[in-house]
């Protein structure tokens, strides 16, 4: 894979968490987030989406939700726990994309909102079909995923630079 090749990021914020009296890092998904996670695996799964690396949050929520998710998936990428992302800023998680090495073709991150949020609409330059409009109107809801496109090096990963082709979420109209 050369430093210009396609790449595919796909962000996929955690499952809906239940709200125990433990610290935030700590919180388990709810039921329903335990019910969602695996559709988003599935989804993945069904439209071919196969990471080759995944950048999970350390947080009980975003670590339940991929071990839901992944067990969905024909093969299961490497995973990498990266307490970095459990509060990310959107600076925080650019700077984190960019040290993506270039032999990965295609990432899952697996993070919290805002920063989710915040970094699909950053990344996202045009869009197919109504899936940027979809995430403006309605936010990045638990569970949702995004899949966004670009080529060039992890290096170059910057505002605009991406193509929306995918934005799901479990609970569609």
């Amino acid at each position: 894979m050369t430093v210009d090749s396609p790449r595919t990021i796909v962000l996929l914020r955690h499952a809906k968490a239940d709200w125990p009296d433990v610290p935030d890092h700590e919180r388990p998904l709810a039921d329903r987030g335990r019910q969602d996670a695996p559709m988003a695996g599935l989804r993945l799964a069904d439209d071919g989406i196969a990471p080759e690396l995944v950048l999970c949050s350390t947080a009980a929520r975003t670590r339940e939700t991929w071990k839901l998710a992944a067990h969905e998936l024909p093969h299961r990428p490497r995973t990498v726990y990266e307490e970095r992302l459990y509060d990310a800023s959107l600076g925080e998680l650019l700077a984190l994309l960019s040290e993506t090495p270039d032999d990965v073709g295609s990432l899952l991150v697996v993070a919290h909102n805002p920063g989710m949020h915040a970094l699909a609409e950053a990344l996202t330059g045009s869009a197919d079909s109504d899936a940027l409009a979809r995430l403006k109107s309605g936010g990045f809801p638990t569970a949702a995923f995004a899949v966004i496109t670009f080529n060039g090096s992890w290096k170059t990963v910057e505002h605009g630079v991406g193509r929306l082709t995918t934005f799901w979420t479990p609970h569609e109209a």
